[in-house]
């Protein structure tokens, strides 16, 4: 099901296949392609086309350079996803394996951020504020946030293309980790509910933003968000809606910022979010801190 909008704005689909929608496009001729038209170039994607004149003004030797660069590679595979759910599942068996060494070293507490203010009991380690979205507090916690990348992955990497995806699941786990320093800055927090959130609200916006149907993913997000105050689960919330809504912005970056011309302005507004985030969390969290204390 899709709106009248969608159905309207042909630049939603790929060229080559009307009835496929698209995020991605062609890095020399900027129009949109699916992912079965995606060739994967030194930077970014190329459509058949432009493929194929390339080829023709290509060097023995560059088309030599050129078949080196394709072999083993599928572009509409979403081998990040894969790759994320295989990393993670490594350090799920290391869990297994050592115990809570693993979760001792890779967790994130807002502590580790302020280790002066506890009396020398913690070191500096801000790397844990994405450390902690390997880990997880069990195997059913682990299998149900892999089996939700996994569900999303499939559709919005594609859509995004590899790194805008890897980017957008990284900087949506430091929202998560940042939301809980602010919120909760005395609890220890394990787990990529903050990634897997952020590509919800990355997915809502980008639908948005394309005329696409969004009330299923509108009421899957609800429902999730309202699952994390019960409390009995022991469910962090805030890395939840912390995800979420740092999702929902670098969904808006991207929308705002799809055209090649764009690219540069794009990365600058990514990094400018993450500076951001880290600016709340080692501001706002002192704060916080001393009111508690």
């Amino acid at each position: 099901m899709t709106s009248p909008d969608f159905t309207r704005n042909r630049e939603n689909f790929c060229y080559r296949h009307p009835d496929r929608q698209s995020f991605v496009l062609c890095q020399r001729c900027t129009r949109t392609i699916c992912a079965d038209c995606q060739t994967q170039a030194p930077v970014g994607v190329i459509c058949p086309e432009c493929m194929k004149a390339d080829r023709k003004a290509q060097t023995p030797a560059q088309r030599r350079a050129h078949r080196a660069w394709r072999s083993g590679v599928d572009s509409s595979k979403p081998i990040a996803t894969y790759a994320i759910i295989g990393v993670t599942a490594v350090v799920g068996v290391l869990q297994l394996l050592l115990g809570p060494i693993i979760d001792r070293t890779l967790l994130f507490a807002a502590p580790y951020l302020f280790p002066d203010m506890f009396g020398g009991d913690f070191s500096f380690q801000p790397w844990r504020l994405l450390t902690t979205m390997l880990v997880h507090s069990g195997i059913t916690h682990f299998l149900l946030n892999m089996l939700a990348l996994w569900m999303i992955g499939r559709s919005l990497e594609p859509l995004l293309g590899r790194w805008r995806f890897v980017a957008l699941y990284l900087i949506g786990g430091l929202g998560g980790s940042v939301a809980m320093a602010v919120f909760d800055p005395l609890a220890a927090t394990v787990g990529a509910s903050g990634g897997i959130f952020a590509l919800m609200g990355a997915l809502l916006v980008i639908g948005r933003h394309i005329g696409a149907n969004i009330r299923g993913i509108l009421v899957i997000l609800a429902i999730n968000l309202a699952i994390g105050f019960i409390q009995t689960l022991n469910i962090a919330w805030q890395a939840h809606i912390g995800g979420a809504a740092v999702g929902a912005l670098v969904g808006l970056i991207f929308a705002r910022t799809r055209r090649q011309s764009q690219r540069l302005v794009q990365i600058l507004l990514l990094g400018v979010l993450t500076i951001a985030l880290l600016a709340v969390a080692f501001l706002v969290t002192p704060v916080v801190l001393r009111n508690l204390f």
